[in-house]
């Protein structure tokens, strides 16, 4: 049964900081890599973090690194986002995602399990 539902979504101002989770069931976090996408309104999903089995980090996405850091509770099925000195424009909904090549880290069509979103609104 694939299963993977974030939390930890809000509202916070800027310059505040969120920890989402992605709790996932035991097969779906055996995926390759999981990742975390983030999609705000009228624009494409994008990559912004990922993370392999054996709990190597790919590079962030630009926008976000050196704020966002990705980690791996493997007892607990559990992938996390935190997310710190967030910024207005992080406003997105925030997705978590298995997926089938740690190379392809950035490519959504390689990811075929998705959670349903957490939102995450950041106010200036």
């Amino acid at each position: 049964q694939v299963q993977l539902v974030e939390s930890g979504g809000g509202l916070v101002q800027a310059g505040g900081s969120l920890r989402l989770s992605c709790a996932a069931s035991r097969r779906t976090f055996n995926s390759a890599v999981m990742g975390w996408f983030r999609q705000a309104p009228g624009k494409e999903r994008e990559y912004v973090a990922a993370i392999s089995q054996s709990g190597n980090i790919t590079p962030y996405a630009d926008s976000v690194k050196g704020r966002f850091t990705i980690s791996r509770d493997n007892a607990k099925n559990t992938v996390y986002l935190q997310m710190n000195s967030l910024k207005p424009e992080d406003t997105a909904v925030y997705y978590c995602a298995g997926g089938l090549s740690f190379i392809s880290y950035t490519d959504k069509g390689r990811y075929p399990y998705w959670g349903q979103g957490t939102q995450v609104t950041v106010s200036s």
